[in-house]
């Protein structure tokens, strides 16, 4: 039995030890209008959440100007004043694949400092470069759509969301081709902590998963065989 334990010890070492090592890690930027503090000055849009679920590992000094994406998930919901849409209000709600994202021409950008820690996860204060130093632009090419936005956070802890310029297609509410310039629609500044604004979960290896996996299976082929004797 004692033979049988020192085995299961050193298999799960090995697995977790294997799992740390692996640079393959999984991580989701999110943010909210719950994270901020919001001045609408042209129409009315204080409802808004963001996901984006990035394939690319989150490193110091990482520079992402369109990194591999796996899915973006974001709502934006406001009134409308006297706009190119004539809608008087709108619920945006977008789930798309991340090749899907950029090729309907959207982007996203950011650095992440050298110096960062992030093994507290990654906050605004984190990144580094120019002002903004976090744009998510959901600007759509031929969708008829008038309210993909975009989204600049500046390091001071000021920052925007507003549409963005879409253009092309045929909107089915206006029946109108869509040609929007930037801040049309609508526009609300930002102001937030840079310190205090959490951006990502720290990055988990894939491998710790696949590890916890293993130890659990290993724990129970331990208990069986312990059961048996």
């Amino acid at each position: 039995m004692k033979k049988l334990f020192r085995s299961f010890v050193v298999a799960a070492a090995a697995l977790v030890a294997g799992a740390f090592a692996s640079d393959a890690r999984a991580w989701v930027m999110t943010f909210e209008a719950a994270d901020f503090g919001l001045n609408p000055t042209f129409s009315n849009v204080q409802t808004f959440a963001f996901t984006i679920d990035i394939a690319d590992p989150m490193v110091a000094g990482g520079v992402y100007n369109n990194p591999t994406l796996n899915s973006v998930v974001y709502n934006v919901f406001g009134v409308l004043a006297a706009t190119p849409s004539g809608f008087p209000a709108f619920n945006l709600q977008r789930t798309i694949g991340g090749a899907e994202f950029y090729n309907q021409g959207s982007s996203l950008s950011f650095s992440i400092s050298p110096t960062a820690n992030i093994a507290d996860g990654l906050h605004l204060s984190d990144l580094s470069g120019a002002d903004p130093v976090l744009v998510f632009n959901g600007r759509e090419v031929g969708t008829g759509r008038y309210h993909p936005a975009l989204v600049e956070l500046n390091a001071d802890g000021t920052g925007l969301i507003r549409n963005s310029n879409n253009v092309g297609g045929v909107n089915p509410g206006s029946l109108q081709v869509v040609d929007v310039d930037i801040g049309d629609e609508y526009v609300t500044e930002l102001t937030f902590d840079p310190n205090s604004l959490h951006l990502a979960q720290a990055p988990v290896p894939t491998g710790v998963v696949l590890a916890l996996t293993g130890v659990a299976g290993l724990a129970l082929l331990g208990l069986r065989n312990r059961r048996r004797a």
